[in-house]
Formats: structure tokens, sequence, C-alpha cells
């Protein structure tokens, strides 16, 4: 029974570690489609406008390098842990994202449909963490509780076989712990 708890605690804490694994990547591709709409919205830049810098700062993995007077926006993005790739992005003229799905599937979404499925996905993901953290906790205390009621079954029956001893009703010194 212990081992059944060991096992089940073992894969709520794979669970947990691959949601804290995502939930980051999760919140940067909802910030990056969130900056594009906001840059899609907001009026064709004259020249003595500058970029909101507060928006990039925001971006950590996506380095803006320059929002140009007219609404071309230059960036480095990630492709994998070392290789960067460099965009050019039309922001008054963007009408879709790209976003990968898992399981090599890119799909594209309107900016606003993006938006919204990726906040779901991001509530839904920060839901079952917290679920996950539940469950582990509850069956941490239930391999504990487990724990502790065979460790006195144990010392009750180690008790049971000195009193026999004692009495002459055990004969087998293999049969008691010291």
């Amino acid at each position: 029974m212990i081992s059944k708890y060991q096992f089940m605690q073992q894969n709520v804490e794979r669970r947990a570690a691959g949601l804290r694994e995502k939930l980051p990547e999760m919140k940067k591709s909802l910030d990056t489609v969130k900056f594009l709409i906001a840059q899609q919205n907001s009026p064709k830049p004259s020249a003595d406008q500058e970029t909101h810098e507060e928006d990039l700062d925001e971006l950590d993995d996506l380095e803006i390098e320059d929002t140009q007077d007219d609404g071309l926006l230059e960036t480095t993005y990630p492709l994998q842990d070392t290789l960067y790739g460099h965009a050019t992005i039309d922001t008054h003229n963007l009408d879709s994202v790209y976003l990968w799905l898992g399981a090599n599937v890119m799909v594209a979404y309107p900016l606003l449909e993006a938006s919204e499925m990726l906040s779901d996905k991001l509530g839904k993901a920060k839901e079952s963490l917290k679920q996950a953290e539940e469950d582990l906790e509850f069956i941490r205390i239930q391999n504990t509780t487990l724990e502790v009621a065979v460790a006195r079954v144990h010392n009750w029956d180690v008790g049971e076989k000195r009193k026999l001893k004692e009495r002459g009703q055990l004969k087998d010194s293999k049969d008691v712990e010291q």
C-alpha cells in the first residue's frame, strides 16, 4: 500500500513539475500577443512619439530592438535554447499570429482569438497546478499516516512476541526482534 502512495506521489510531482515548466512560456506567449494587440490598436505613431518602454520590459525573452515610425517592429526571438531568429513585424497590418500547439503542430490564429485561447490555457494550467499541489499534499499526509500505522502495528507485534517469550510460550529467538 505504501508503494502505491509513493508511485502516485511521483506521478503527481512529475505532472506538477511539467506544469511549472510550461507556465512561464505560456505567460510569455500571452504577453507577446497582448503587446501585438496593443501595438495594432495604437494610432500610427508620428515622428515625435516614442516606443512605450514599459510595454517592452514585460517581454524578457523577446528582444524588441526598435519600433520605427512606420509601425515596423524589429525583434530577435528564440527558436531553440541557443538559436535565435530576427524578424521585422508590421504591427499595424498584423492580423494573425502562429502558435505552436505541440506535437509539431502550428496554427494561425487571429490576434484576439489567440489572446483568448492563451488566456484560457494559462488559467487551466494554473488551476491544474493548484489541483496537483493539493493532491500532492493529500498523498503526503496519507503516506505519513500509513507509515505511522505500519510502524505501530510492527511495534505492537514485537511487544507481543516479547511477552510470549517471557511467559515461555515462544521458543525460537529468531521470532523476537531486539
